[in-house]
């Protein structure tokens, strides 16, 4: 099945019912992805949206293009504390009842504000990766201004101390691991649609 998303044609996977019926349960809510950086968010979460045809959406990018400056650039001038506020407010305002695929950084989940907003206006899915998958994704890229400096990698082992506890509140857990995208993207949405369809037998007839 070929469908229309930004003036391109997608190939769209998997039966057409499973998608109308995730569409159906979010609701007008949207698909939000949580995790640390190198989890995969972007590469899987343009992946689950060709799949549901709906809008991607990546915060970072967001949050960049509004301030136009680079994150790094945003923490360098400003600090992490000024990022964060732009960060919770970039989230609420996308969450705006139009379903989306929406990508996180990996602090915003740690906002109990952003927590809230993400639970009001979305279904959040964690994609967990243990240390030496996120490691080794994140040495391919400069741009990630927690890991700027000498340790890295017990940087790295900090937050998923810190944040695996708060990520761990996500409606949906998946294993993001050292298999091909469009695999976890699968699981993914076999996982929504689980769990749409458990909160539309919950809730019972209208």
């Amino acid at each position: 099945m070929a469908g229309e998303m930004g003036g391109e044609s997608v190939d769209v996977d998997g039966p057409k019912d499973e998608r109308e019926a995730i569409l159906d349960g979010l609701g007008g809510r949207s698909i939000v992805l949580v995790g640390l950086m190198g989890a995969g968010k972007t590469s899987v979460g343009k992946r689950i949206a060709t799949r549901l045809q709906l809008p991607f959406v990546d915060a970072d990018a967001e949050i960049e293009k509004a301030a136009q400056a680079t994150i790094p650039e945003i923490f360098a001038k400003h600090g992490e504390a000024y990022f964060r506020d732009g960060e919770r407010r970039v989230i609420r305002r996308l969450l705006d009842g139009r379903s989306k695929v929406l990508a996180t950084g990996g602090g915003a989940f740690m906002s109990p504000e952003t927590q809230a907003a993400i639970a009001a206006g979305g279904v959040s899915i964690w994609l967990r990766a243990d240390l030496d998958v996120l490691m080794a994704r994140v040495r391919k890229r400069s741009n990630r201004p927690l890991l700027m400096n000498e340790d890295p990698e017990g940087t790295m082992r900090r937050l998923m101390d810190e944040r695996y506890p708060v990520y761990a509140k996500a409606d949906i857990h998946i294993i993001s691991r050292d298999v091909a995208h469009e695999v976890v993207a699968d699981e993914a949405v076999k996982a929504l649609a689980d769990f749409v369809a458990d909160a539309s037998k919950q809730a019972g007839p209208p």
